[in-house]
């Protein structure tokens, strides 16, 4: 079997590997939640862990899909992936950075990222639907 002459374009690369990165600390986060932090936080704290670990498993998923369309098509999506990324940055992180300090500082910030979250999501509806299409 050839190896593939497939070159992958830095966007796409970059994407695919915050995406994985945010895959592999959904993960271990959720792991230690369920296991280590559970004897440790009350029930409302875990919650918000689990809150932050989910939204980070799913944007993790939702930024590999991106740049799988970033490769394979015209599409760049640029501002939208940046933005869901710092998006579930500050909102994941930030929910965990709480739970494990108690400083209502981070819990202050975690709106900051569903809100930039939401703004990436309505610019790749946006770009999605302006993109040149055919049959």
């Amino acid at each position: 079997m050839q190896p593939s002459t497939l070159k992958i374009k830095i966007s796409a690369a970059r994407t695919l590997m915050v995406g994985g990165s945010f895959m592999f600390l959904g993960v271990l986060f959720g792991a230690f939640g369920a296991h280590a932090l559970k004897a440790m936080v009350e029930p409302k704290l875990l919650e918000t862990w689990e809150t932050g670990v989910k939204y980070l498993l799913l944007h993790g998923l939702s930024l590999l899909a991106m740049g799988i369309i970033v490769q394979i098509t015209e599409l760049q999506l640029i501002w939208s992936r940046r933005l869901i990324t710092a998006g579930v940055s500050l909102f994941s992180f930030n929910c965990i950075l709480y739970v494990l300090s108690g400083i209502k500082t981070f819990a202050m910030i975690v709106p900051v990222g569903g809100v930039l979250m939401l703004v990436g999501w309505i610019l790749f509806a946006v770009e999605v639907f302006r993109a040149p299409k055919h049959s």
